[in-house]
Order: C-alpha cells, then structure tokens, then sequence
C-alpha cells in the first residue's frame, strides 16, 4: 500500500470548474514529492462555501486502487 499526504486549497470558483464537469481529476503533490492525481469526486464530501481546504490522506493498493481518503486536518503543516 501506498500512504499521500497532501494539503488542498481549491476556492469555491475553482471549484466551481470540477462540479460542472469541466475538470474531472485533482492533481496534487503529496508532502513528500510524489504527484498525485484523483477523481475530483473524492473531495465532493469535503466541500464547504469557501471551496475545499485542508490536509488530506489516501491510501491505494498495489493495483492503485483507493482504499481509504478523508481529511486529516487543517491546511499547513
């Protein structure tokens, strides 16, 4: 398995762009360097008024298939 820990801030406008299907994946570099790109649709149960924030963990198999991703806490370190 394969742990990203990544921090997010996408504005509401930005936002905007995912939930009209004009962008579909998040792309994103974990704290450790490696790039890491998502559906958008992960995020949609982290989305407030102000857009999406914070820092966030997923987790994939051997095959890259997500198994786990929540929100772990505020932005930053």
């Amino acid at each position: 398995m394969q742990r990203f820990v990544f921090d997010l801030t996408i504005t509401a406008d930005e936002w905007l762009a995912y939930y009209r299907g004009a962008a579909r994946h998040v792309v994103a570099t974990a704290r450790d360097g490696r790039r890491v790109k998502f559906a958008a649709r992960h995020l949609q149960r982290f989305v407030t008024r102000g857009g999406v924030r914070g820092t966030f963990e997923m987790v994939v198999d051997d095959a890259h298939d997500l198994v786990r991703f929540e929100r772990v806490g505020p932005a930053g370190r």
